[in-house]
Parts: structure tokens; C-alpha cells; sequence
């Protein structure tokens, strides 16, 4: 696929393709038609076919600009969706996380659903089901979660929660009259990275190249 549509694909994030997934993002609906026609055309004339069926699209409402008009397809008009459903995540046009949080829930309970039969078996050891349950459910849970841009709400469902909760257990309060504990706070993810690097003698630069940071820290030193 990547071959046959090498001459018409656009950069990142405009056009996004995986597998046969095809992503086409415009600032306006007679771009998208445009993008979607070519598309069509290019794929039927390697003798392949857009699916009619599975294609539809979401209008943004992140600007104040309202535009009338449909995304149509060789005549016939796609499907207009609130959410839109990519690689696993839910995305919706007002840019909020709730259907992505709903879903990851749902995801989370099949997973629970499927796996009962080890989880709930007396005979397996403690130590195996919560290996089992951090791999397999914990992980299709938070798939994604790290891009959720959470808002003043969504930390109020965490505040809600009892003290005993152990999400508050990783929650940074913002509170200038909190007293801190005994001991030396908990590394945050920057200071994490921070302290590995120098650790490593390996230059910050130098881990945003992906192949020359696996070549430091794979290659022992003499």
C-alpha cells in the first residue's frame, strides 16, 4: 500500500497511513473531497478499491469558523461522525477524551472477561495473575493514555475518590500549605530521564535519535 501510494501522499499529520487504514485531514470539506477522489482514482488504476462502506469522516470544531457542505465520494456523500475511531483510540471532533476513557474501560472489562478463567482460578499463583493482569489488562486500559490532554474536570473524578484510593497515590498536589514527608520526594519523568542520561554519559541530543540512542546503550563500554 505504501508503494502504490507513495506519489500521492502527503506529510504527517494530513496524511496518515497504516496498513490499509488511510487518514486524509484538510482545512475544509472540498479539500477532503479532493484528497479522497485522487485517492480513489489511484488506488482503483492499481486495481485495488476504496471501500464505500467503511469510509466517513469528522468535522473539527476546534476554530470559530462554521462551514456548510458534505465530504462526497465520486457522488455519493460519507457519513459525517462525532467520534472517529483510530489505531485502537477514539477521537472526537471537540478534541475531549471521554469517549477514548469509555472505550479503554470497555477494552479493560473484555480483557478481565476473557482472562477470568486465570484470574479467578484458585490454583494459579498470586504472583503469575498480577504479571498477567499488568500485561494483558492493565496495558489495554491505558493504551493511549499517555496523549489524553486532561482537563480541570477529569481530576475532579480523581479528587472524588476516597483518600484510600491508590490513584491518589501518583497524583502531583498543587498545594502550597501541604507539608511533605520524611525522605527524599519521588524522581518525576524529567528527572528520571535526566538522571539516566548522566548516568549513561550519553548526550540529551543524542536520544532523540532513536537508532544512534539504542547503538549507546547497547554497546558496552570497553
Amino acid at each position: 500500500m505504501d508503494e502504490v501510494t507513495r506519489d500521492i501522499q502527503g506529510d504527517i499529520p494530513w496524511c496518515m497511513l497504516f496498513a490499509d487504514d488511510v487518514v486524509l485531514v484538510d482545512e475544509n470539506r472540498a479539500g477532503v473531497s479532493r484528497k479522497l477522489e485522487l485517492w480513489r482514482q489511484t488506488l482503483e488504476s492499481k486495481g485495488f478499491r476504496l471501500s464505500r462502506t467503511k469510509a466517513e469522516y469528522m468535522k473539527c470544531d476546534f476554530g470559530a469558523t462554521h462551514e456548510e457542505g458534505d465530504v462526497s465520494l465520486e457522488g455519493q456523500v460519507v457519513p459525517k461522525r462525532d467520534t472517529f475511531g483510530y489505531l485502537g483510540s477514539m477521537l472526537q471532533r471537540d478534541g475531549d477524551i471521554d469517549e477514548d476513557v469509555s472505550h479503554r474501560i470497555r477494552a479493560g472489562w473484555m480483557k478481565w472477561r476473557q482472562a477470568s478463567g486465570v484470574l479467578c482460578d484458585k490454583k494459579v499463583p498470586q504472583k503469575l495473575k498480577v504479571k498477567f493482569y499488568r500485561t494483558a489488562i492493565r496495558l489495554a486500559i491505558l493504551y493511549g493514555a499517555e496523549y489524553w490532554p486532561t482537563k480541570r474536570q477529569h481530576f475532579g473524578h480523581v479528587q472524588q475518590r476516597p483518600p484510600e484510593a491508590p490513584v491518589h497515590s501518583d497524583i502531583l498536589k498543587h498545594d502550597g500549605n501541604m507539608r511533605r514527608g520524611r525522605g527524599r520526594p519521588k524522581l518525576t519523568c524529567e528527572e528520571t530521564i535526566r538522571r539516566d542520561l548522566k548516568y549513561w554519559s550519553i548526550p540529551r541530543d543524542l536520544s532523540l535519535d532513536r537508532s544512534a540512542w539504542k547503538s549507546a546503550i547497547l554497546v558496552p563500554e570497553p
